[in-house]
């Protein structure tokens, strides 16, 4: 980027002027001709046009490694730096409910999880143990997950969407001794309770749903009741890189898996969100994302937990609540995922729309095809757009409203936050190397998989990756910036342009995003080779005009042409989460496989849902109607000019 040429002869041309004996300023100014005449010009006007950007990310890194670095050395945790905040404003509103209205003070939130602390602490768990939490977002929702903190126990947060064999493989691999549940989830729960071990005790929290109390599980509630709301008397003695709770992220693997959240992960994905886009303690957050994943739980209730702020939570989004919530509760604050901005942008006009107070949008996926059209039409100031998983050690930030980014890098300072595009063969994602054995990085405008150099050492830089090993061995690199090196693997392909921008290209490997939600092809070709018995499956993503994300889209071999697809769908709504149902079939005589037998995606996603690119069968899910229909070119020219909505 500095045109190492350019640079070069400026130094040598100001050495020789030097010797010659002419002043230095005319020295420095042929200096400077010449480096500006040899291409450092570009340079220049990237300095001029990015240094304020640069110089401010840089002090949000500053600002929240000596904040981490404060909280290490005096061996603070989540639940230690929570007890602060209380302390400081113990009747201020901390969660509220916008489904049902109930408002938690932060000392109310405080008593509340120091009571599941204690009740754990008396039933014999230990620092360490593991327990399943498995309900829908509301404040008891945040109580379990740090009351259990503050006894050291790990919470390990289900995907309330999860049912029977995904649900019973998460609660299998988690470790966990316990399962505390939502009434509201009882029927999911007595689907797997077969699959679970004698040894796991059940507790049912809320109101109890038409089963009833299932065998063997506790009222959480009432034991709540009857047990202490004071501070433990002896704290477990527990740090910042010890593990906090699990948060369940689809891979590769096809079934979830749990990544590992430690306290300075949590910390850290909360401090960037609050310093990168100015949130103040008077700010209120709307939180209408799910608690089981990082966005909601992290970058949301992180803000209450660690900054004080109060967050209304709904369990569920809702289009037509959204703006009257905002004003309802003076939010200042939202989160987001792109589909949000679409269905609100969908949305009749109403007068609330206008008069909110939020200035801030969180979140991630929009496009910036409405971009635009969401801050002119709502009246949102900044957008507060950024990438990240939750076990990444990459995520970057949108800190300037650059219309369509998801965050940047400096190219002033690249090596301040060591991030880099690399390329890769993106049919494979196989990393390409060059004579010397490293990656080779990419150029501006080159698309690339995104990758962080992992040093365990630094809590800005560490990848912890997941409970098992063999994941966590999938997503590292070694010998990419220089020998010897480890590397996380993003699995993302995004573009870097010449200010240093990042662009969301893809999602890749094998999964797509789909409603918000990561879907696992893997798991659903599990399913449906299983309902189909063992028949050759391909489950991809496939872009639809003007929709965020990938819809999934199953090929399916059918040579007899004896797939009924209606009956098929019946089946599947027992097993599989609405997000990860395919949207479309492709039924065709055969499903082209390599020579060793592993499925070819290629050509089926570069043909998409498109009939004139087959002859095949192809069909769509009516969500309307519940049911597939067949896909012609009428249906299809509908659905890509948005006049049919998926």
């Amino acid at each position: 980027m500095r045109a190492p040429g350019a640079g070069t002869a400026s130094v040598v041309s100001l050495a020789l002027l030097w010797l010659l004996g002419l002043p230095w300023t005319w020295s420095a100014a042929a200096a400077l001709g010449v480096y500006v005449g040899s291409g450092g010009w570009r340079f220049l006007r990237i300095v001029c046009k990015t240094a304020r950007r640069d110089l401010f990310g840089l002090s949000v890194l500053i600002r929240v490694r000596l904040e981490l670095r404060r909280h290490q050395r005096a061996g603070h945790t989540i639940p230690r730096i929570f007890q602060a905040v209380v302390q400081r404003q113990p009747e201020r509103l901390a969660l509220v409910d916008a489904g049902t209205g109930e408002c938690w003070t932060f000392a109310q939130l405080d008593a509340y999880s120091n009571a599941v602390a204690n009740l754990f602490l008396q039933l014999g768990f230990v620092p360490g143990d593991v327990v399943a939490v498995f309900l829908e977002g509301r404040p008891e929702f945040v109580g379990l997950w740090l009351g259990l903190a503050k006894a050291g126990v790990e919470a390990a947060l289900l995907n309330v969407n999860l049912r029977r064999e995904p649900l019973a493989f998460c609660l299998g691999t988690s470790g966990a001794k316990a399962l505390i549940f939502g009434g509201e989830m009882a029927a999911a729960v007595a689907e797997v309770s077969g699959h679970l071990g004698k040894s796991m005790i059940k507790f049912c929290s809320g109101d109890l749903g038409p089963e009833g109390v299932l065998p063997d599980t506790h009222l959480l509630d009432l034991l709540l009741k009857e047990t202490s709301t004071a501070p433990l008397a002896q704290i477990p003695s527990k740090g910042m890189d010890d593990r906090l709770f699990y948060i369940y992220t689809s891979g590769t693997t096809g079934l979830p898996k749990a990544a590992i959240v430690v306290h300075s992960r949590y910390y850290r994905i909360a401090a960037f969100g609050h310093h990168a886009y100015c949130m103040q303690a008077a700010d209120v957050l709307y939180d209408c994302l799910p608690l089981y994943h990082s966005a909601g739980n992290i970058i949301g209730v992180g803000q209450c937990l660690i900054y004080g702020l109060t967050v209304v939570l709904r369990k569920k989004f809702s289009a037509s609540s959204f703006w009257n919530d905002c004003v309802k509760y003076n939010c200042t604050v939202v989160q987001y995922i792109g589909e949000i901005c679409r269905y609100l942008l969908k949305q009749p006009v109403r007068e609330a729309e206008r008069q909110h107070r939020v200035r801030l949008a969180v979140g991630n996926g929009l496009r910036p095809a409405i971009w635009e059209e969401f801050t002119q039409r709502f009246g949102v100031r900044q957008i507060g757009e950024f990438y990240g998983a939750t076990e990444c050690n990459c995520s970057i930030a949108n800190m300037d409203g650059k219309v369509g980014s998801c965050g940047f890098n400096s190219r002033i300072l690249p090596h301040v936050y060591p991030i880099q595009l690399v390329k890769v063969n993106e049919d494979t994602m196989e990393l390409l190397r060059d004579a010397q054995g490293l990656c080779i990085p990419c150029q501006a405008g080159e698309p690339g998989l995104l990758v962080g150099q992992i040093n365990q050492q630094d809590p800005l830089r560490r990848f912890d990756g997941y409970v098992s090993e063999s994941a966590t061995s999938k997503k590292i690199a070694h010998s990419v910036f220089s020998k010897g090196d480890s590397v996380y693997l993003s699995g993302d392909v995004l573009v870097m342009d010449e200010l240093g921008y990042m662009y969301f290209r893809d999602r890749s490997g094998d999964t797509f995003r789909w409603r918000g939600e990561n879907v696992s092809t893997t798991e659903v070709e599990g399913v449906l080779s299983r309902l189909l018995g063992q028949t050759d499956v391909a489950v991809y993503g496939v872009a639809v005009p003007g929709v965020e994300g990938k819809a999934g889209m199953a090929a399916i071999a059918d040579p007899q042409s004896l797939l009924d697809p209606n009956a098929m769908y019946q089946e599947l709504q027992k097993v599989l989460a609405p997000y990860a149902r395919p949207m479309f079939l492709r039924l065709l005589p055969q499903v082209d496989t390599t020579g060793t037998f592993k499925i070819q995606k290629t050509r089926l996603q570069r043909e998409g849902f498109d009939p004139r690119q087959t002859s095949d069968r192809l069909f769509f899910l009516d969500l309307k109607q519940g049911h597939y229909l067949p896909l012609n070119e009428a249906v299809y020219t509908r659905i890509c000019s948005g006049t049919f909505s998926l």
